[in-house]
């Protein structure tokens, strides 16, 4: 949500994290009931003038869905007609009018009228934090208030709320003496007609909360009830047999069937196609919609209850196997203490299931007996009790409750919040501290710099290297803001080794690392406490690591981070490079992604290699914020896809080798994990030399 005020010469706004916009209005007058924008937005404003300027970074006029952008320095004759100026920047900004009007982009973006008109302003922010607070007692009622106004974050509820964009970030939940839903909230909760009746139960909640969110439902409690959902107006009365496996399904049911209305619409149709998604796309799941015999048209234009009608009497098992696996599951005890955290949860739209245990095969407790070659001096390493979480669908897994999980991250209340604090920092540069504890770990350390080094150009960083610290030292390192902390060195039960003893994260009063890598034995529990005291996530130890193992999982963690992948990819990836793989996890917030990289190059390519120089290739897009979206892969010759979904194609080696070496990502041949340039070298065929007899690449 956007905060917004007249200046007496326009209107001004700011987000959560105080980036502002101003549009200039030399005489503007606000009208209370003036025009509407049409058009999503966290907050509008409406009024009248002959003139207003916008700053922008990049501009574009649309009119009967086509949109057309405005170049530097061009100055546009509009005719009798309705458009809308969008204006990116800090803030987006979206103005909508009549014309006739004269449009030009200069300094800034300016429209001038022939006569006062009337004009809504619409503000717009990609700043994920929440901007308001629903208080409410530490009661089963009060969370199913809190749950019902999440739904405040949808800019609208047609089959558009499946792209991430269209959601801002749920209010946050805080506990007190009586229910206290902020007025902007309140007027923002949309009214679906849709209704989840739950029984009294706060683990119920929990598991139901991402659907009654996604829907818009009103969420009520009762004793001895069926769970049910419900849309009097559109004849839906449709009763959970078991919530774990019956709001999984149905969610994903309601969000794949509106993703592909949002994308078969013709753009000209849709009541809001922002700038950042193309609005004409023909995907390859489209054909699905035929199999369900479902009109995109009629469906976007239904009211949210007359659609949910019709997505239940779709026959959905038929396409179910052919839409993306859910991106992310998160196994949360039910508890209160959890409850301040559903907000993150909603806004990442993660399945929400209670935690259960798996029993732990004996081959995953492996014990070793390599202690020479281990990372870390012949000191106690703190021990970590594992347990082994029962896996439900997703590709991302996350654990808030008690215990060390393998297989899925370990979550943080702490990590959540702390991630609102960063919000709030600007920096130009990326900001990395690599830390060298043990010279004899100097072959990471150089690597890793290459590494950061490469990516310079393309992504600015400011990269500070030390050595041999303190624990003074490296406590003012932690004190001070990094977006990310490599630590290359050892830990012990009293923490990490610095030049004149062991520095227990415990024993620094704050830490302002926004992500770290602490890459010596057993670092999970300072791991634990760098979010506790300040983080937001990273990657730790649970036992003893070899160590030329440990510097191939941190050289590719790294390079993997500064490519845009979420952190729990990056090392489930990385982790590849050895075989001692479980020995890794990681702690806070997995889905967390370093500022400024870009997602778009969270791809990864598997490859199989048949015996006659065939591969069977297999590409994944896995940015953090990718749900809902849609990729294409230019080496393949097929429609874009879903992402989540695959895109699979065969093709010969020597010719996957040359694409190869133009891209930079990873790519996992035959299970073993390569940089693009290395899986090139690897599949083109060796040429033997004519002369020498020796054979080349």
């Amino acid at each position: 949500m956007i905060q917004w005020e007249e200046t007496g010469t326009g209107v001004a706004a700011a987000d959560a994290a105080g980036n502002e916009v101003t549009v200039r209005a030399p005489d503007w007058k606000r009208v209370r009931r003036g025009r509407a924008l049409g058009w999503p937005a966290d907050a509008t404003a409406a009024g009248v003038a002959t003139e207003l300027s916008v700053p922008a970074s990049d501009a574009s006029v649309v009119a009967g869905g086509a949109r057309t952008p405005l170049a530097t320095g061009e100055r546009r004759r509009l005719a009798v007609g309705e458009y809308v100026l969008e204006a990116g920047g800090a803030l987006d900004v979206r103005v909508g009018f009549d014309g006739p009007a004269v449009v030009e982009r200069g300094d800034r973006v300016t429209v001038t009228f022939d006569a006062p008109t009337d004009v809504a302003i619409g503000f717009r922010s990609d700043v994920r934090a929440p901007a308001e607070t629903i208080t409410i007692p530490k009661t089963l009622d009060g969370v199913a208030t809190a749950v019902t106004h999440a739904a405040a974050a949808h800019r609208t509820t047609t089959p558009d709320r499946s792209a991430r964009h269209q959601r801002s970030h749920p209010p946050q939940f805080a506990f007190g003496d009586a229910v206290d839903v902020p007025e902007a909230v309140a007027a923002e909760t949309p009214e679906t007609g849709v209704e989840l009746r739950l029984p009294r139960s706060l683990a119920d909640l929990f598991v139901a909360a991402p659907l009654a969110y996604y829907l818009g439902a009103e969420v009520t409690v009762e004793a001895g009830v069926t769970p049910r959902l419900r849309a009097s107006d559109a004849d839906v009365n449709y009763a959970f047999d078991s919530l774990t496996v019956d709001v999984p399904e149905l969610l994903a049911r309601v969000f794949w069937l509106d993703c592909l209305v949002r994308t078969a619409v013709p753009p000209e149709h849709r009541r809001a196609v922002p700038a950042r998604e193309p609005g004409d796309v023909t995907l390859a799941e489209h054909d699905l919609l035929d199999v369900l015999d479902v009109d995109p048209v009629a469906a976007y234009d239904a009211t949210p209850a007359d659609r949910l009608a019709t997505y239940l009497d779709a026959p959905f098992e038929r396409v179910a196997d052919d839409l993306p696996e859910w991106h992310l599951s998160m196994h949360v005890a039910p508890s209160l203490d959890h409850v301040e955290t559903l907000p993150f949860l909603l806004d990442r739209l993660a399945l929400v299931y209670p935690p259960e245990t798996a029993t732990l095969e004996s081959e995953e407790l492996l014990e070793r007996t390599l202690d020479d070659f281990y990372r870390g001096p012949p000191g106690p390493v703190a021990s970590v009790e594992m347990l082994k979480p029962k896996l439900r669908d997703g590709r991302w897994q996350g654990w808030l409750a008690e215990g060390t999980p393998i297989d899925v991250f370990k979550s943080q209340p702490a990590a959540y919040r702390n991630h609102l604090d960063y919000r709030r920092e600007h920096t130009e540069e990326l900001s990395v501290a690599v830390v060298l504890n043990d010279r004899s770990m100097t072959g990471e350390h150089e690597a890793v710099a290459d590494v950061y080094e490469a990516h310079a150009e393309s992504l600015p960083m400011d990269v500070s290297f030390f050595e041999d610290l303190t624990r003074e030292e490296l406590a003012n390192v932690l004190g001070e803001h990094y977006e990310f902390l490599h630590y290359i060195g050892h830990c012990e039960v009293e923490g990490l080794r610095c030049a004149d003893g062991n520095l227990a994260v415990e024993d620094v009063p704050e830490t302002n690392v926004e992500t770290f890598f602490l890459n010596a034995c057993g670092s999970y529990y300072e791991g634990v406490d760098l979010v506790e005291r300040g983080s937001v996530a990273g990657a730790v130890t649970l036992r003893k690591v070899l160590d030329e193992q440990a510097a191939k999982v941190g050289i590719a963690f790294a390079e993997l981070l500064v490519h845009g992948f979420p952190i729990e990819t990056a090392l489930r990836l990385a982790r590849r490079r050895i075989r001692m793989g479980k020995d890794y996890a990681v702690v806070g917030d997995g889905m967390q992604t370093l500022s400024r990289t870009d997602g778009d190059g969270a791809r990864v390519a598997h490859v199989e290699r048949d015996g006659d120089g065939t591969c069977e290739v297999t590409y994944e897009y896995v940015a953090a914020d990718s749900h809902g979206c849609w990729y294409d892969v230019d080496a393949a010759a097929s429609k874009p896809r879903l992402c989540g979904n695959p895109t699979e194609f065969e093709v010969p080696a020597p010719e996957l080798a040359d694409l190869l070496a133009d891209a930079d990502h990873p790519v996992v041949v035959d299970g073993e994990f390569y940089w693009s340039d290395e899986a090139a070298t690897l599949l083109r065929p060796s040429v033997r030399d004519a002369k020498t007899g020796e054979s080349r690449r």
